[in-house]
């Protein structure tokens, strides 16, 4: 699954998606978001990948927003289905993948491109990194999921504060108000990913989608619903092999060899 504008590869079973718009600072117009859309399916039905980064290509930008040549004309029923069918419906793919996402942001990551890496588990920058949903200066507001995620990561105020001012902040204000979980050197930064991406598949597989689905669902209802959705989710966990092989291999004192089963 592969394009001029989306490259993808799995190595290791760690998947790579890099946004190839280096011109446009990697602007998603409607073709990327269908190849990125295509991407993740192809992710989802192949059990052998365990992780999923993105990151935009050159060194500019991760990615610069919503390709507005593209949006400028829409009306108001036209903007409904772009959001429903290429906007919103990406990032929320991002955020519903059953396996972890990793944002790898260099550069600019403002409007769609923000939000898509909220949609992300984790948000991992270099020092050169610009975060921000600036659509109010552009008269439209962030409708890719901003005003909702954005207050879910930072609250309320900050959400406020930055949606409403169209701030774009660098990477180290990003980091302290924890829309960025990391600032890393650029010329560690790929090495850096590679560790990350190595501690989660020490973990038992069906575990971490378990933990990711039930972490999710803690930011859309109450306690009680949640604790029984967890609840559920470890009744799976102890239907599995897995969860007989790293509690032996614990009081075994050995390493567990997962099996996804």
């Amino acid at each position: 699954m592969e394009s001029k504008e989306v490259l993808f590869t799995v190595r290791n079973r760690v998947a790579r998606i890099v946004v190839n718009r280096p011109e446009k600072r990697n602007a998603l117009n409607r073709e990327t978001r269908r190849r990125l859309l295509d991407v993740l399916e192809t992710v989802k039905e192949d059990g052998t990948v365990r992780v999923l980064t993105i990151t935009g290509a050159g060194e500019e930008a991760f990615i610069a927003g919503g390709d507005l040549n593209e949006l400028k004309d829409l009306n108001a029923v036209q903007m409904l289905s772009y959001l429903e069918s290429y906007s919103q419906k990406l990032y929320t793919a991002f955020e519903r993948l059953p396996v972890p996402t990793v944002a790898v942001i260099k550069g600019y990551c403002l409007g769609g491109g923000c939000e898509l890496a909220m949609g992300c588990d984790f948000r991992i920058a270099t020092p050169q990194a610009k975060m921000g949903l600036p659509e109010l200066k552009h008269g439209v507001i962030p409708g890719g999921g901003g005003t909702q995620r954005l207050v879910r990561i930072v609250g309320l105020g900050r959400a406020k504060e930055l949606i409403l001012t169209g701030r774009i902040i660098d990477a180290k204000e990003a980091e302290k108000i924890g829309l960025i979980n990391k600032i890393v050197p650029k010329n560690r930064i790929e090495k850096y990913v590679e560790r990350l991406a190595n501690e989660i598949l020490s973990q038992g597989p069906i575990a971490v989608k378990m933990a990711k689905a039930a972490l999710n669902e803690s930011m859309q209802g109450s306690l009680d619903m949640g604790m029984r959705i967890e609840a559920l989710s470890e009744a799976v966990c102890y239907s599995t092999r897995d969860k007989k092989e790293g509690l032996y291999a614990f009081l075994e004192k050995r390493k567990p060899h997962f099996t996804n089963e």
